[in-house]
Protein backbone atom coordinates (compact mmCIF):
# COMPACT_ATOMS: atom_id res chain seq x y z
CA UNK A 1 0.00 0.00 0.00
CA UNK A 2 1.33 3.41 -0.97
CA UNK A 3 1.66 5.90 1.87
CA UNK A 4 0.39 9.46 1.84
CA UNK A 5 3.83 10.96 1.39
CA UNK A 6 4.35 8.93 -1.79
CA UNK A 7 0.84 9.73 -2.98
CA UNK A 8 1.39 13.47 -2.67
CA UNK A 9 4.70 13.24 -4.53
CA UNK A 10 3.19 11.10 -7.27
CA UNK A 11 0.26 13.50 -7.51
CA UNK A 12 2.61 16.45 -8.02
CA UNK A 13 4.48 14.55 -10.72
CA UNK A 14 1.23 13.72 -12.51
CA UNK A 15 0.13 17.35 -12.38
CA UNK A 16 3.45 18.41 -13.90
CA UNK A 17 3.03 15.82 -16.67
CA UNK A 18 -0.49 17.07 -17.33
CA UNK A 19 0.62 20.70 -17.46
CA UNK A 20 3.33 19.87 -19.97
CA UNK A 21 0.63 18.34 -22.17
CA UNK A 22 -1.63 21.44 -22.09
CA UNK A 23 -1.49 23.74 -25.11
CA UNK A 24 -0.71 27.09 -23.57
CA UNK A 25 -2.44 30.34 -24.39
CA UNK A 26 -3.16 33.46 -22.35
CA UNK A 27 -5.86 31.74 -20.29
CA UNK A 28 -4.40 28.28 -19.82
CA UNK A 29 -0.96 29.63 -18.87
CA UNK A 30 -2.43 31.37 -15.80
CA UNK A 31 -4.43 28.31 -14.82
CA UNK A 32 -1.42 26.02 -15.24
CA UNK A 33 0.76 28.32 -13.11
CA UNK A 34 -1.80 28.33 -10.30
CA UNK A 35 -2.40 24.59 -10.62
CA UNK A 36 1.28 23.77 -10.31
CA UNK A 37 1.65 26.02 -7.27
CA UNK A 38 -1.31 24.65 -5.34
CA UNK A 39 -0.82 20.99 -6.27
CA UNK A 40 2.87 20.85 -5.38
CA UNK A 41 2.14 22.74 -2.18
CA UNK A 42 0.05 19.80 -0.94
CA UNK A 43 3.05 17.48 -0.79
CA UNK A 44 5.45 20.16 0.40
CA UNK A 45 3.20 21.06 3.32
CA UNK A 46 2.58 17.42 4.12
CA UNK A 47 6.35 16.87 4.32
CA UNK A 48 6.58 19.85 6.67
CA UNK A 49 3.69 18.50 8.74
CA UNK A 50 5.23 15.09 9.31
CA UNK A 51 8.48 16.77 10.28
CA UNK A 52 6.75 19.47 12.32
CA UNK A 53 8.27 20.92 15.44
CA UNK A 54 5.05 20.63 17.47
CA UNK A 55 1.50 19.33 17.42
CA UNK A 56 0.29 22.85 16.63
CA UNK A 57 2.72 23.04 13.69
CA UNK A 58 1.51 19.64 12.45
CA UNK A 59 -2.14 20.71 12.67
CA UNK A 60 -1.49 24.00 10.87
CA UNK A 61 0.37 22.30 8.02
CA UNK A 62 -2.35 19.66 7.63
CA UNK A 63 -4.92 22.43 7.43
CA UNK A 64 -2.84 24.09 4.69
CA UNK A 65 -2.68 20.73 2.87
CA UNK A 66 -6.47 20.60 2.87
CA UNK A 67 -6.79 24.18 1.65
CA UNK A 68 -4.27 23.60 -1.14
CA UNK A 69 -6.04 20.40 -2.13
CA UNK A 70 -9.34 22.25 -2.41
CA UNK A 71 -7.68 24.99 -4.42
CA UNK A 72 -6.09 22.41 -6.72
CA UNK A 73 -9.47 20.86 -7.40
CA UNK A 74 -10.74 24.31 -8.34
CA UNK A 75 -7.90 24.87 -10.83
CA UNK A 76 -8.37 21.40 -12.28
CA UNK A 77 -12.02 22.23 -13.00
CA UNK A 78 -11.01 25.47 -14.70
CA UNK A 79 -8.39 23.62 -16.71
CA UNK A 80 -11.02 21.08 -17.76
CA UNK A 81 -13.05 24.00 -19.13
CA UNK A 82 -10.15 25.75 -20.87
CA UNK A 83 -8.52 22.56 -22.20
CA UNK A 84 -11.31 20.04 -22.80
CA UNK A 85 -8.94 17.72 -24.65
CA UNK A 86 -7.28 17.08 -21.26
CA UNK A 87 -10.49 16.04 -19.51
CA UNK A 88 -9.58 12.36 -19.46
CA UNK A 89 -6.28 13.12 -17.73
CA UNK A 90 -7.91 15.55 -15.31
CA UNK A 91 -10.60 13.21 -13.94
CA UNK A 92 -8.30 10.88 -11.94
CA UNK A 93 -6.38 13.87 -10.60
CA UNK A 94 -9.61 15.53 -9.46
CA UNK A 95 -10.55 12.25 -7.76
CA UNK A 96 -7.18 12.14 -5.99
CA UNK A 97 -7.78 15.72 -4.81
CA UNK A 98 -11.13 14.67 -3.43
CA UNK A 99 -9.49 11.80 -1.56
CA UNK A 100 -6.80 14.13 -0.19
CA UNK A 101 -9.56 16.43 1.08
CA UNK A 102 -11.21 13.52 2.87
CA UNK A 103 -7.93 12.34 4.38
CA UNK A 104 -6.88 15.77 5.58
CA UNK A 105 -10.34 16.57 6.93
CA UNK A 106 -10.39 13.28 8.85
CA UNK A 107 -6.96 14.12 10.27
CA UNK A 108 -8.17 17.57 11.32
CA UNK A 109 -11.30 16.09 12.92
CA UNK A 110 -9.20 13.54 14.82
CA UNK A 111 -6.85 16.24 16.08
CA UNK A 112 -9.81 18.38 17.21
CA UNK A 113 -11.41 15.43 18.99
CA UNK A 114 -8.17 14.64 20.79
CA UNK A 115 -7.77 18.24 21.94
CA UNK A 116 -11.37 18.29 23.25
CA UNK A 117 -10.81 15.08 25.23
CA UNK A 118 -7.92 16.55 27.18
Amino acid sequence: MINLQERTINFSKEIIRLCRFVKTDVVSRRIVDQLIRSSTSIGANYMEAINGSSKKDFRNKIFICKKESQETKYWLELLRESAPDCSEKISPLAQECHEFNLIFQKTINTLKAKSLNK
